[in-house]
């Protein structure tokens, strides 16, 4: 199948069968590139801060927040 034929429902069922972090750098490079991209040492440091974290929180070595709280906290910073 030819990728500019397929449906954002087929792209979506695509990427489940992807690793997390290959999902997590796509994401990343969809971002980017609709906000005008990033220079190469800046989207390095980046990567290389968010992979760590990922790292950090799979070993247990931080705690992740709770989706829950952290929207609760993004609500009431901006007073919704």
């Amino acid at each position: 199948m030819n990728n500019m034929s397929m449906t954002v429902d087929q792209i979506v069922e695509e990427i489940r069968a992807l690793p997390q972090d290959a999902v997590a750098d796509l994401v990343d490079r969809v971002l980017l590139e609709s906000h005008g991209g990033q220079n190469t040492a800046d989207e390095q440091a980046w990567s290389s801060t968010v992979h760590r974290r990922i790292n950090d929180i799979r070993t247990g070595k931080v705690d992740g927040i709770p989706s829950d709280e952290t929207a609760a906290k993004i609500r009431n910073i901006v007073g919704r």
